[in-house]
């Protein structure tokens, strides 16, 4: 699809220009006729590609001003339009130009935000759909932010757990590297030196070990960078992804955490989707999609199928390895109370608060556990090189 810049005439003669995607000029025009627009000049121009991606904390900031403008009862494309006058940010500055736009050549709320979901969150056109529609525009993009932030910290909750463990490992292997490289082959040398005969086979199998550190270090090495090629191909295709999301809730530990993590997650967004006016199949569907699990995603996907169908939520996910029976249950009393949106942020606070408490016990386990092999690693490695002298000491006596 390529991009045209257009003058045009509206029916009370107002001049409009904007910018519109079609396969060719003759399709341009005729998008421009069936909006009832007669066009003065129709221009294909090149793609600029934004080089600047968007940071979070930025379009967190972005929503909560936007959040203040509609609260004052600012017009939504014109807010927008303000908005993109004040943004520090070139590459968000143009985005939003962009989406407004779309927006005053006639197209959707959520449609000008789906063309750009690389840039925003996949809820986000929804939310100011729903949001223009039912009068609390404002109110949804302030809990769009609340979700924001708990996702934000759900991720770093996955994040510490596995930073510090990697963090002592990586330490350990540069002492253990640095002890082979250039300790053991001294005493080595010594020993060879003083002529010891007969070395004990601890002190062996060290210096053995020595020799071939270069080797060892070069086939870690392979392994790391084969393992991140297989990652970023899997990735490539929505197999891989589902191979890779499957794995990720299978580590010991690890899986159960993020496990919780994508659950909190879930029921945020269902909340956040529910109060917009969603009903269930739909707010399972995108708030799946929001978790970023690809394997959530299609579990919910045949859920809200088979919701759909006729069937109540509980038989419909008997299947599902993902979404546990408490969650099924609370989600079908919250409906039948009329307290769904409620049962959900309680879902959510509570898988919260079990991810943070996976992560104490994560970090109170490993991190000892860790430090203990590398201790012992270590305290073997000197007796080693001390045990031939400690020999000849006690033949000397």
């Amino acid at each position: 699809m390529a991009r045209f810049e257009y003058q045009a005439l509206t029916e009370s003669g107002r001049l409009m220009e904007g910018s519109l995607e079609a396969s060719s000029h003759e399709q341009a025009g005729q998008i421009l006729a069936e909006m009832k627009l007669k066009v003065n000049s129709i221009t294909q121009v090149s793609r600029e590609k934004v080089h600047t991606a968007i940071g979070r904390n930025e379009f967190m900031l972005f929503n909560q001003q936007l959040a203040s403008l509609t609260r004052a009862g600012i017009p939504l494309e014109k807010g927008l339009r303000e908005l993109s006058k004040d943004i520090g940010s070139r590459s968000m500055r143009k985005l939003v130009t962009e989406i407004v736009t779309d927006l005053e050549s006639g197209t959707d709320i959520e449609q000008a935000f789906d063309k750009r979901q690389k840039h925003f969150p996949r809820l986000y056109g929804h939310i100011l759909k729903a949001g223009v529609k039912t009068g609390r525009l404002s109110e949804m993009l302030l809990s769009l932010n609340r979700h924001l932030e708990l996702s934000q910290q759900t991720r770093r909750v996955i994040f510490e757990a596995m930073c510090y463990p990697l963090v002592v490992l990586s330490i350990a292997v540069f002492i253990i590297t640095f002890i082979f490289l250039i300790v053991v082959p001294q005493y080595e040398a010594l020993y060879q030196d003083m002529d010891f005969g007969q070395l004990p086979g601890i002190t062996l199998v060290f210096f053995n070990m020595a020799r071939h550190t270069d080797m060892v270090l070069i086939i870690l090495s392979g392994m790391v960078l084969t393992l991140l090629l297989i990652r970023g191909i899997l990735a490539q295709n929505e197999r891989g992804r589902q191979f890779m999301d499957t794995l990720r809730l299978k580590i010991p530990f690890i899986g159960r955490l993020y496990h919780l993590s994508i659950l909190s997650r879930l029921a945020d967004a269902m909340g956040l989707l529910i109060g917009a006016g969603c009903d269930i199949p739909e707010s399972l569907r995108l708030g799946a999609g929001a978790s970023g699990n690809t394997k959530l995603k299609q579990e919910c996907e045949l859920l809200s199928s088979r919701m759909e169908d006729g069937a109540n939520i509980i038989e419909s996910g008997l299947f599902s390895h993902i979404l546990p029976r408490l969650f099924l249950y609370s989600v079908q009393l919250g409906a039948q109370r009329n307290e769904l949106q409620d049962n959900l942020y309680s879902l959510c606070d509570m898988y919260s608060q079990q991810a943070r408490a996976s992560q104490a016990k994560l970090s109170a386990i490993l991190l000892p556990l860790l430090l203990f092999v590398v201790g012992v690693f270590l305290g073997t490695g000197i007796v080693a090189m001390f045990m031939p002298l400690i020999s000849m000491i006690k033949g000397l006596s």
